[in-house]
């Protein structure tokens, strides 16, 4: 219990300590925004900070933080660690430097960014890497609320039915006016993912049957799968998330002031880390142990256990909300998945997007690729999902990093972003080399080969690309 409480107040500390660090080395100032500049009306729309924030917040917490968390749980309390640590110096740098490096250039997406700041090569390779993520990541966070929503009718209408009935909606969320569907429902269904998260919280500390175990850092996986890298790719949009570099530009389009980015970028990934935090104490704190909680993964699904954990923990009234706000998280990370792979093509072809008829001709083909990837095995969508989402990250990351020196913060400044973007390349790589999915290599060739490609991108981005950019 006292790691749970104290991992708590660190993220909050974190918030106000380092978020204000990241915003100072950044340098928010008065020029105009997008949502100011541009104002479209489509894309490119004034919001209240409250209101982006609550939206930034849907955005980037589907699926993720709660399953992503569970499955992590399994390493034991070692994960409190990475979702703390990970959050407060990757996750919401990552964030925040993405929407407002994004707001400087008028919403332009991660995939147009890495041109700019990493060259022809990296764009083009974005542009496919990052629509492929958007893809995977929409039909993922299709299936998994169909799957919930299936469980809570009685499985009478079958998952194929909800399947359908989402992808309707994903249709409508991605052609209209960010502000008609995005920004109505957004802030109520963000309000119900705090309150769940909260009710979670407050069972799992004032009900005494439940206990969560302290701080240890060992590995208590049944499977025995090494914390490093595995936990830090299953444990991904709680800590760090780089389809978030997907999401931090569309809200880059709508906030009208640069000194909102604190709050909104970097306080939404806080909060979905905490989000993560909740769900993976309750994990362990429900079933005892990581072994029974890996057990019920297994049989029952990860939607399974939220429901059980959820209608057990808070009765029939409470359930019912937590359960809503399970599913609004995905929903509501999907339609926006695909409405950045919408805006990511635009770019790419020079299409515009403020006529519907224009938007219906990149829309509609991007929904029928995701409904034939819905009939994929979800875990195996899950893990390559998982690996590609942290390889964006520390692509990001590095992106970041390179606008830092061209702003001619060399020294301390863009260490900010370089040492995450170092730790995520690690992890990227030592994962691929040793996953089934992967090369399956041993840990003997993995973990220096993981360190070697890291080092090595820190030397030359921190000493060759640094010593050049500062003379620019």
């Amino acid at each position: 219990m006292i790691t749970f409480v104290v991992a708590l107040i660190v993220l909050f500390a974190g918030y106000f300590f380092y978020g204000r660090l990241t915003e100072k080395i950044f340098g928010p100032d008065d020029r105009q925004t997008p949502a100011i500049a541009i104002n479209d009306g489509v894309d490119c729309v004034p919001m209240k900070t409250w209101k982006a924030f609550l939206i930034q917040l849907l955005n980037i917490a589907g699926t993720g933080p709660i399953f992503g968390a569970l499955m992590g749980a399994c390493f034991g309390p070692v994960v409190f660690l990475w979702i703390v640590f990970g959050a407060i110096l990757g996750g919401a740098v990552h964030d925040y430097m993405s929407g407002m490096i994004s707001s400087r250039h008028g919403g332009a997406s991660i995939a147009e960014l890495s041109g700019i700041y990493l060259g022809k090569g990296a764009l083009y390779s974005m542009r496919v890497f990052s629509v492929i993520l958007l893809l995977l990541t929409g039909t993922v966070f299709v299936t998994s609320p169909a799957a919930l929503i299936n469980t809570l009718t009685g499985e009478k209408l079958g998952n194929t039915f909800w399947i359908v009935i989402i992808l309707v909606y994903y249709v409508l969320a991605t052609l209209l006016p960010i502000d008609k569907v995005i920004g109505k429902l957004y802030p109520v269904f963000g309000v119900v993912l705090i309150v769940m998260a909260v009710s979670i919280s407050g069972a799992i500390i004032f009900l005494s049957k439940y206990h969560i175990p302290e701080l240890q850092l060992a590995n208590l996986h049944p499977e025995n799968l090494p914390v490093f890298p595995f936990m830090f790719i299953t444990v991904a949009c709680g800590a760090i998330s780089g389809f978030h570099a997907t999401q931090s530009p569309m809200v880059a389009k709508c906030i009208t002031s640069e000194r909102e980015g604190r709050r909104v970028f970097y306080g939404a990934m806080i909060t979905e880390s905490v989000i993560a935090l909740v769900w993976a104490a309750a994990g362990v704190a429900f079933y005892g142990n990581t072994e029974l909680l890996s057990k019920s993964l297994t049989e029952l699904g990860q939607s399974g256990v939220v429901y059980q954990i959820s209608k057990t923990m808070l009765g029939p009234v409470g359930g019912a909300l937590a359960i809503i706000g399970v599913v609004a998280c995905p929903i509501t990370s999907g339609d926006t998945a695909f409405r950045s792979a919408r805006l990511i093509l635009a770019e790419w072809t020079g299409l515009s997007q403020s006529k519907i008829g224009k938007r219906l001709i990149i829309t509609l083909p991007l929904l029928g690729l995701g409904a034939v990837l819905t009939q994929l095995n979800f875990n195996v969508l899950w893990r390559y999902f998982s690996w590609s989402n942290q390889t964006l990250a520390m692509i990001s990351l590095w992106v970041a990093t390179s606008y830092l020196l061209k702003e001619g913060k060399y020294r301390f400044g863009s260490l900010l972003t370089a040492l995450p973007a170092t730790f995520m390349s690690a992890v990227s790589l030592t994962y691929i080399l040793m996953a089934k999915e992967g090369f399956r290599l041993s840990e003997k060739i993995a973990y220096p080969a993981g360190i070697v490609f890291a080092v090595s991108l820190l030397i030359v981005y921190l000493v060759f690309f640094g010593r050049k950019l500062k003379k620019v």
